[in-house]
């Protein structure tokens, strides 16, 4: 069959996105022998509609899958929701094409009901596209029902199957440079960081968190070994910046020993970047990763209370994220933290703690979010229903904030002024 598949990401963001998701079904698809196409629509501008025309009517695709990366920006002030594009795209295909059009990616799998009544798509993949994509494209091939296809949704029908993940990665295809993956030129101000996953999956339980809706709880692994030749792949193909995209690369620690042992007996020349979970780090890690290439860190800690990170269910301490801080500016790798305030628990003390103890960290940059996104079947979902801030009926596809109400002025009011004369930190 002929595949279109469709890369959403028409928002503005610091740092350039490659399709990862789409291009792991895409190398899937072209294992299993269908004609493929791929279209990252954040690179036609403006014009991303008539791009999409153009490619439709060109390459006259029999099935088009879409892929949401996210449904707004999680910024409470202001908010941006991302689905209209989608919308858009989805009417643009279907005025030009009688092709099935499947939903997919990260955003679609937090919302598969919602979002799929929203864009009036014909149907959506919930969870992993590599074998559930290929499994629909045999299906519609052969003019049967979906009703086996793993995570499937179908309009006012619901989930057709259950999800299925594989125990290891290496069931898949990793995507091939300029195969299934089109590689931008570096621009002028920036080099492309590729996206490397080598781990899905987290079983951490963070109050808040979206990912086991879309990766499952259970971690998975590629082989240290199939990733190293991948990165290998994008090397030879004058890549030398990677983003590894996994939740925590750390977890589990010999993994990511293993991994970084590989990096340097290649003697690979990279710069890369990485999620750290504040916990089960020591010092022989962070030396590894530091001569396997690792430059930049972005450390989880979300807040800088040991009360709200209990809120959180997060599973370290504020001393945890000290220490492992100090392992990090030891080895001269950039530390990037993310604070988010106003979740329950939080009281003008817990915030001012926060704030104190970023400061102190004299980290290289710091995000700090006001309000916390809800998601669906989350701790934080349920904490909301019982206060009142929502009802049990509301999907969430628009986007809803947890914020302690009677702190909501004082906390911009708060973090504005401290970041005032803090240009690294970001609001």
């Amino acid at each position: 069959m002929k595949v279109l598949l469709i890369s959403v990401i028409t928002e503005n963001l610091f740092m350039t996105v490659l399709p990862l998701g789409p291009a792991y079904v895409a190398a899937a698809v072209r294992d299993a022998g269908h004609d493929i196409k791929m279209l990252n629509l954040r690179s036609g501008g403006d014009d991303y509609l008539k791009i999409l025309e153009k490619e439709v009517n060109r390459f006259k695709p029999q099935v088009i899958g879409v892929s949401m990366r996210n449904v707004d920006d999680q910024t409470m002030k202001n908010t941006v929701f991302l689905l209209e594009p989608v919308k858009e795209v989805v009417k643009t295909c279907r005025n030009f094409s009688e092709a099935t059009i499947v939903l997919g990616g990260a955003g679609y799998s937090i919302f598969p009901t919602s979002s799929l009544t929203y864009t009036g798509a014909d149907m959506g993949i919930r969870g992993e596209g590599e074998t559930a994509f290929v499994m629909l494209l045999d299906r519609l091939e052969n003019g049967r029902k979906p009703s086996d296809v793993p995570g499937v949704y179908l309009p006012e029908k619901g989930r057709q199957a259950q999800l299925y993940f594989p125990k290891s990665l290496d069931d898949y295809t990793m995507p091939l440079p300029n195969i299934h993956l089109e590689i931008p030129r570096d621009s002028p101000d920036e080099p492309i960081w590729l996206p490397i996953q080598t781990r899905r999956g987290c079983p951490m339980d963070c109050s808040y968190c979206s990912t086991a809706a879309i990766e499952g709880r259970q971690l998975r692994k590629h082989s240290p070994e199939k990733v190293v030749e991948n990165i290998k792949q994008y090397v030879a193909a004058g890549i030398n910046h990677f983003f590894f995209v996994d939740n925590t690369f750390n977890f589990p620690a010999s993994y990511a020993g293993e991994l970084c042992d590989r990096i340097i007996d290649e003697k690979l020349d990279i710069k890369s970047r990485c999620i750290v979970y504040p916990s089960q780090v020591d010092a022989g890690l962070v030396e590894k990763m530091a001569k396997a290439g690792f430059r930049e860190v972005s450390l989880g800690f979300e807040s800088g209370s040991d009360i709200i990170l209990r809120s959180f269910n997060k599973r370290f301490s504020i001393e945890e994220v000290r220490r492992i801080s100090g392992l990090l500016k030891k080895e001269a790798i950039f530390q990037m933290g993310f604070l988010l305030l106003g979740g329950p628990g939080e009281t003008r003390e817990t915030v001012l703690e926060s704030l104190k103890f970023v400061d102190d960290l004299d980290l290289d940059f710091i995000k700090i979010s006001v309000g916390i996104r809800i998601y669906p079947h989350t701790p934080l979902a349920d904490k909301a229903i019982q206060e009142g801030k929502i009802t049990s009926h509301d999907n969430l596809l628009l986007p809803k904030f947890y914020v302690v109400e009677e702190m909501r002025e004082w906390l911009y009011e708060t973090v504005n002024q401290w970041a005032k004369d803090r240009p690294h930190w970001m609001l």
